[in-house]
């Protein structure tokens, strides 16, 4: 504000009284006021007048103080919410009924309303709240009357047949936090406006599409009506027929009408039903809540929203998108879903929208068909910019006819137009459906009918497998279903570019359907058991195999279609057991690799080398548990034992366990007892970290008969260490205890102590929790060099975390800090994410007896959300963190406790870990002593030896 603008602000103070306290100001501007001076011309002038005067008398005249009235601008501060917005009412309803010179001539003036705690100072007021208030007006449009949240609580009642339009979270030009805008909604005002003009960015996630959308006038107007029409609409089609890109084209048009975001999630990712509500969580950067289920944070969530999701591939998981979609419709009405799919949902109130192909025909403009125009983009595109010749027009014609205008099909022939012509195209389509070229030996057999196939993506109902059976779920059923219908639409696109291929070419691609990702050439070679390099070559010029250049090589990968596709080709050519089996030996040699150094000797596990094999061994079980060797999947699993547990996928780990065991019984495979012992230990380790308890004990028995079959000391030593787990997750922690002492002094007889592990950290951690701390800590020290010598444990530093627990319960926080970051270091750097969440725990109870109350209160909260996320049970310290947390809360403070583990919550665990890595020693400490003066509070609330606590162990330390 200049000087002058304050003297003015001043000399009117003088004469009016202004409000104090809860204070309402209000601002209005004309828009676009100097585009209609200029069209006015000497005409604004009057204009201006005019509108000066109806505003100073339905605003000054219904108890607002003016504070200036400056050019086309207004800034008034009343005593009362409600009498600001009927007095804003009043002056828009004034406007809008006026009697203007021209249609053209009426200002469209925007208003802003904000209220906050103001007093004058000098006849004026000196507040953010001000600035708040004119950053709220400059955010509208002419017309609008927009409010903050802080108006809208307070104007109660509204004006008589007014109402508030929730328009989400806005940030404001010139504040850091993001502030809930309202806008006046009444008789006599419009309502329709675009998209408050704030700060923040549109809210979306809509994929990035790197190539132009072409056609579909006509069916991006109907979808669009469908979706402002009805709440939930499914686009139906075939593969290839440009369900999901439509769907985002139409997306990406209609953000501005949803304030809290259009929010795209992919469901083909998704392999558990269960999964598909973490999975739009996720996308709506929602963490689970403990106790609760997700779809319940969801519906709350996005009650009082007003959003649209796209949910794509839902005929991944059918079953389960339709629960979540049913969920959210029913919670709240400003939720609006848009899904893809191949088949429909049946849910009430679904429109069922299916997507035509491209048209072939020429419009009646005499412009280009739709097809044939994306086949000229994408056709100038591989040429290097080069558009077909004007007299290859007819041949375009016929291509994309033969191909039905699927869009996928277009796609792929405009990538062989890079060597052949269209006419050559064309010739070559007019045979897709008859034999190979003549070139080839021998005939192609009918395509015969595989039943379920490796490749194909299903799921298992937990409880019937549990019971030793395997029935089809409904959204397996649906699975398969569109998993057919899939392959059929493939065939009719995919075919043409198959048959162009040599012998050597179309082999290669068979047998590459059976990798679930990207490959190197050196896999290649191992593959095919020969130089790739030329067929290779063909399938990267033919776009059948996208080459991805990388600093340390490239690799190849095929599209989901292509690749189901050649799946069934290579089931159709009795290749699939050949190929198959191939892809699980190299699988079985990558996961070796894993825990093997460059020389070949053992190396500390690290689990980020698992991270990137998983969805190859995902794959490779398949097959072991539908056709393969189920022992070959029971050595898969192992090797994914832990990396299962520490992602927070037992649940996962313990369905392939399932199925390898239907797998055995099917086709009465002899599994040694030696390999049984060791599957059945990593079930019931599985079980335990998901509270399954029956189950656990049940397999931890299975395990111990296999083993003493087996007569393998180790083995036996490590199932054994094993047996407390399941009593100590039914609280039975005395015999617990008796087990571990008997089990550590067996294997020390047997000369495998190094394989009972197990035991002596079950045990360490019972003694801490009686309080035997000396005992514990000789255990642990006993330990150490014997969990250094193991290569897959020692990456756990578990021997660290315990004495760092014993130190905590000393109150030597010199020990406790030195151990527990020790074990943090070393769990984060090798991928113990599940471990890790207990360590953060650890150095937040280091941290409040340390003083560090605020971040003691952000790793709790940290480790909390993370430990949810992976799906993690607190185990035998879960009182012990519970009443440290407490105190915690008692000594902060309900609000700042609140805050500070709010905050943690928000952070990744790689950021919470580097915080808790940054601690000071407290040897730094100006006032640093040894002990700590209060070790009472550090130390565990002794319990009965035989009190229960029935929490799953979780991630205390086991195997």
């Amino acid at each position: 504000m200049n000087p002058t603008s304050r003297a003015e602000v001043r000399r009117m103070a003088a004469r009016i009284q202004l409000p104090t306290g809860w204070v309402t100001f209000v601002f209005t501007d004309i828009e676009g006021s100097t585009r209609l001076a200029q069209l006015l011309g000497p005409d604004y002038r009057p204009v201006l007048s005019e509108h000066r005067r109806l505003l100073r008398r339905t605003l000054a005249g219904t108890g607002g103080a003016e504070l200036l009235t400056e050019g086309d601008s207004f800034f008034l501060a009343f005593p009362d919410a409600t009498a600001a917005l009927t007095a804003c009412l009043t002056a828009q309803r004034a406007l809008a009924s006026h009697d203007w010179p021209t249609p053209e001539a009426a200002p469209r003036v925007r208003m802003g309303l904000h209220t906050g705690y103001a007093e004058p100072r000098d006849g004026e007021y000196a507040s953010p709240e001000v600035h708040r208030a004119a950053r709220i007006a400059a955010a509208a449009h002419g017309g609008q009357v927009l409010c903050s949240a802080s108006t809208a609580r307070r104007a109660d009642p509204l004006p008589a047949g007014a109402s508030l339009l929730d328009l989400g979270l806005h940030r404001l030009r010139g504040f850091d936090d993001r502030e809930r805008l309202f806008q006046l909604v009444a008789p006599g005002l419009e309502r329709q406006f675009p998209r408050p003009r704030t700060a923040d960015a549109v809210a979306h996630n809509l994929p990035t599409q790197v190539t132009s959308f072409i056609g579909r006038e006509t069916e991006r107007a109907e979808l669009r009506r469908l979706v402002e029409e009805h709440r939930l609409v499914t686009v139906l089609g075939a593969g290839g027929a440009g369900k999901t890109r439509l769907a985002v084209e139409l997306a990406s048009g209609v953000v501005e009408a949803y304030p809290d975001g259009v929010w795209f999630v992919d469901i083909a990712a998704v392999t558990d039903p269960g999964l598909v509500a973490f999975e739009v969580a996720a996308v709506l950067g929602l963490r689970p809540e403990p106790g609760r289920p997700v779809v319940d944070t969801l519906v709350e969530y996005a009650a009082a929203r007003r959003m649209l999701i796209l949910l794509d591939t839902c005929d991944a998981q059918p079953a389960a998108c339709a629960e979540v979609i049913a969920r959210l419709l029913a919670g709240g009405r400003g939720v609006r879903v848009l899904a893809t799919s191949r088949e429909s949902f049946g849910l009430p109130g679904e429109v069922v929208w299916r997507i035509p192909p491209l048209s072939v025909e020429p419009r009646d403009d005499g412009a280009e068909s739709d097809a044939v125009a994306l086949l000229l983009d994408r056709t100038a595109a591989a040429r290097g910019g080069r558009p077909p010749d004007p007299a290859e027009s007819a041949d375009l014609r016929r291509v994309v006819q033969r191909l039905d205008g699927l869009p996928l099909a277009i796609e792929l022939a405009a990538a062989r137009l890079r060597v052949l012509s269209v006419g050559q195209l064309a010739e070559r389509l007019d045979d897709v459906l008859g034999t190979l070229d003549a070139g080839r030996e021998d005939p192609e057999p009918p395509p015969v009918d595989r039943g379920w196939m490796g490749n194909q993506q299903d799921t298992v109902d937990l409880v019937a497998a549990a019971a030793g059976a395997s029935p089809p779920t409904p959204a397996t059923r649906a699975v398969q279903k569109s998993a057919t219908e899939r392959h059929l639409t493939m065939q009719a696109t995919v075919t043409w570019s198959y048959r162009t291929l040599g012998p050597r070419a179309a082999r290669l691609l068979r047998w590459m359907s059976v990798f679930a990702g990207p490959v190197d050439l050196a896999t290649v070679e191992w593959l095919l058991g020969d130089d790739p390099l030329d067929p290779l070559s063909v399938l990267v010029d033919k776009s059948m195999v996208l080459a991805e250049p990388h600093a340390s090589g490239s690799t190849y990968r095929m599209l989901d279609p292509i690749r189901a596709y050649a799946a069934r080709r290579l089931a159709e050519a009795g290749e699939e057991r050949a190929a198959r089996d191939r892809h699980v030996a190299w699988s079985a040699h990558a996961l070796e690799r894993a825990y093997l150094g460059a020389d070949g000797r053992p190396v500390t596990l690290s689990l980020y080398t698992l991270d990137p094999l998983a969805g190859e061994l995902r794959a490779a079980l398949r097959w072991c548990a539908t056709g393969g060797s189920a022992a070959a999947g029971l050595r898969l699993a192992g090797g994914l034992d832990q990396w299962w547990r520490e992602r927070g996928l037992a649940r996962e780990g313990r369905l392939w366990l399932f199925r390898l065991y239907g797998r055995i019984a099917e086709t009465g495979e002899r599994i040694p007892d030696a390999e049984l012992a060791a599957a059945y230990h990593m079930h019931s380790l599985h079980a335990g970290a998901d509270g399954e308890f029956a189950e656990e004990l049940r397999y931890s028995q299975r395990a111990e008969a296999a083993a003493r079959q087996a007569g393998d000391a180790g083995l036996l030593a490590r199932v054994l260490a094993g047996r407390a787990a399941p009593l100590v997750d039914m609280g039975q922690f005395v015999e617990a205890e008796r087990v571990c002492r008997e089990v550590i002094d067996w294997a020390h007889g047997q000369d495998v102590l190094g394989d009972a592990l197990l035991a002596v950290y079950s045990l360490a951690e019972l003694l801490w929790r009686r309080g035997a701390l000396d005992e514990a800590a000789e255990l642990l020290g006993a330990a150490r060099p014997v969990e250094a010598a193991r290569p897959r444990e020692r990456g756990r530093r578990s021997v660290d975390m315990l004495l760092g627990m014993v130190a905590l319960a000393r109150g030597d926080l010199i020990a406790a800090h030195e151990h527990l970051l020790v074990a943090l270091r070393s769990r984060m750097s090798h991928g113990f994410h599940g471990r890790a969440c207990d360590t953060l725990n650890a150095i937040a109870v280091r941290c409040a007896a340390g003083g560090d109350l605020h971040l003691a209160a952000r790793l709790f909260g940290a480790a909390q959300a993370t430990g949810a996320n992976l799906r993690c049970t607190t185990g035998i310290y879960g009182a012990y963190w519970a009443e440290q947390q407490a105190e915690l809360r008692a000594r902060l403070g309900d609000a700042a406790f609140d805050a500070a583990y709010g905050e943690g919550a928000e952070l990744s665990l790689e950021e919470a870990a580097a915080l808790a890595l940054d601690v000071e020693h407290p040897d730094l400490a100006a006032d640093s002593t040894r002990f700590s003066t209060l070790p009472t509070r550090l130390a565990p609330r002794q319990a009965a030896p035989s009190e229960p606590d029935r929490r799953p162990a979780g991630h205390s330390e086991r195997a």
